[in-house]
């Protein structure tokens, strides 16, 4: 039988978990995120806490890791900012490179979604480096289009990334509507 990834909430005491993981992924996909490894990996320990346990409300913050057998494999992060709820956003999306290829970022990416459909969000939005990557794909498998031109993936970067959006469907099937 293969290994089935666990995907589960990051507790606010698992911060060392995040920190470690988020620092992982900085480091082998650098040219992923709009943040660097030198702007994160300078972080005190009670900054990494802090973040993790700012995000205790789940109707607006998701941190998640995906184990298997017990290891943590990868991070993803659903928020949604208060200021315009119908849009749910991923961020930090990354999966170990050694696991890779084992459905690890579709079950990351599906309990995404499953969480910002259940909190009536209209779509979910994210952000990812322009080329054709296996993140790429991933995300327009999963129906994701492009939204608006491409931007620089962060200030003073020659590489560009693709804002990207996904409408959710309300339990019916029906889309969900922006007011």
């Amino acid at each position: 039988m293969a290994d089935v990834p666990a995907i589960r909430t990051l507790a606010a005491d698992e911060w060392r978990v995040y920190r470690d993981l988020r620092l992982r992924a900085l480091a082998d996909a650098p040219d992923a995120f709009g943040s660097t490894l030198a702007q994160e990996g300078v972080h005190p320990d009670t900054a990494w806490a802090h973040r993790l346990a700012s995000s205790a409300d789940a109707r607006v913050n998701l941190p998640l890791v995906a184990e298997m057998r017990g290891e943590p494999v990868g991070l993803a992060w659903g928020r949604i900012d208060m200021s315009d709820p119908e849009v749910a956003a991923l961020y930090q999306m990354w999966v170990a490179p050694t696991y890779r290829g084992r459905g690890v970022g579709r079950k990351l990416l599906e309990t995404v979604i499953a969480w910002a459909t259940a909190q009536n969000a209209a779509s979910l939005d994210l952000g990812v480096t322009c080329g054709d990557s296996p993140a790429r794909r991933l995300y327009e498998r999963a129906g994701f289009a492009p939204l608006g031109e491409p931007q620089p993936l962060r200030p003073g970067s020659t590489l560009l990334a693709q804002h990207m959006r996904l409408g959710l469907k309300t339990a019916d099937g029906a889309m969900r509507r922006s007011s």
